[in-house]
């Protein structure tokens, strides 16, 4: 049976690498991709059959133009995968923390460590586009004087000491990816939409919509405004809803689309929203 080829942004071991293994398992084939773009591009063209794409992290908030790329791509969205984000010290074997004078990481990881630094100034902050890189760098260049925020996988591929455990300032930092495919998976469990829409620009109009999900007992986990490219007071709603009778769900959409304008169902799966 051939593995199921999976595509992230960034590398083997990264947090998105992780997150596939969450909702996959370990029997995958990754592709890694530099950019969300790219990933989109890759799934579009039919190498690679889904794609884990990070959506919203709890400190840093939504990540707005990934919520563009699921506009321009229209793909579906089959699944979601919450992770939790734990942050570690990496450096090469038997290096001492008193010879360290670099830290490499993602500008996200770093902000995310902010506490740690305080506590330990000399040390230089160097910015990168990925954390797994980091761990990857320092390995492959023998780098001594230099150590990685990163996860365990990083450590455990590129066989790296965790010198610090857990140095995130948040302990309750995680990050939503969902997962996308070109077309809806078929006979799959559902509780769970995300839904993009334009309202009227009359009073109550987003309410009107809101109230009807509110009626059919639908619960409104999540709802984002980005406004429509070149328009002025013209916004796309993101909304995430979750049921726990389809007949609601359905008879609440039938009514919604009287409401809205460009009205898409992004994709309908089960939530998975245990860390």
């Amino acid at each position: 049976m051939q593995k199921k080829r999976v595509a992230i942004q960034g590398i083997r071991a990264s947090f998105h690498e992780e997150a596939a293994f969450k909702f996959f398992g370990t029997d995958i084939e990754t592709i890694e991709c530099e950019s969300f773009k790219k990933t989109c591009e890759v799934l579009k063209n039919k190498q690679a059959d889904y794609v884990v794409m990070a959506i919203e992290n709890s400190i840093a908030g939504s990540l707005l133009p990934n919520y563009t790329l699921l506009r321009e791509y229209n793909f579906s969205i089959v699944g979601e995968v919450y992770l939790a984000i734990q942050l570690h010290l990496l450096a090469l074997p038997g290096v001492k923390f008193e010879d360290v004078k670099y830290v490499q990481s993602h500008p996200i990881a770093i902000r995310q460590c902010s506490d740690f630094f305080e506590e330990f100034p000399h040390l230089q902050v160097v910015e990168s586009s990925d954390t797994a890189a980091c761990a990857k760098k320092i390995r492959e260049e023998n780098l001594t004087d230099t150590v990685a925020i990163a996860n365990l996988l990083a450590a455990k591929l590129y066989d790296l000491e965790v010198m610090e455990r857990r140095i995130e300032s948040n302990k309750k930092n995680f990050t939503r990816f969902l997962i996308l495919a070109n077309k809806p998976l078929e006979n799959v469990e559902v509780n769970k939409a995300s839904l993009s829409f334009q309202v009227g620009n009359s009073v109550g109009s987003l309410a009107d919509v809101l109230n009807i999900f509110a009626s059919h007992k639908i619960n409104l986990s999540k709802i984002q405004s980005m406004p429509v490219l070149g328009k002025r007071n013209e916004y796309n709603f993101y909304v995430d809803i979750e049921w726990k009778n389809q007949a609601d769900y359905d008879s609440a959409i039938r009514q919604v689309l009287k409401h809205t304008i460009n009205f898409t169902i992004m994709g309908e799966y089960l939530k998975n929203d245990k860390v």
